[in-house]
């Protein structure tokens, strides 16, 4: 866990994805209420603090809850809310395994996805290897 300052000056949004382009999964931490914050805002919610450190996530969190989708003509997705490590929860996916295949309680690791659109990078999942 790496205490971070964003001195850039940029808004928490773009700080953010600037980090996901490394790989990292960024977030905040609120010391006046101690505990983490995401995703990333400008104050901490709750108590007004306009400090909030950045810190980078191990990437590694469990499986909360889980939703299969099955459109009509495509291939059925997960959406997942994953509890973080860290502290924090997200909702994102789970690739590289059958969508019904993902269950509540599945270790699973963050990795970085990058449209090819050209759209901002956002977070994913992958099941923790053994």
């Amino acid at each position: 866990m790496t205490h971070q300052t964003n001195d850039a000056g940029m808004s928490p949004l773009a700080y953010f994805r600037q980090q996901l382009q490394h790989g990292v999964l960024a977030y905040q931490y609120d010391a006046e209420a101690d505990k983490a914050v995401f995703y990333p805002r400008v104050i901490g919610p709750g108590t007004g603090n306009a400090n909030l450190q950045w810190r980078h996530s191990s990437g590694r969190g469990c499986v909360h809850a889980v939703t299969v989708l099955q459109p009509r003509g495509e291939p059925p997705y997960n959406v997942v809310l994953v509890d973080m490590d860290d502290g924090f929860r997200l909702m994102s996916r789970v690739e590289d395994m059958p969508a019904d295949a993902v269950h509540i309680g599945l270790r699973v690791q963050m990795r970085v996805h990058t449209p090819a659109d050209g759209a901002a990078p956002y977070p994913v999942f992958v099941a923790e290897a053994a």
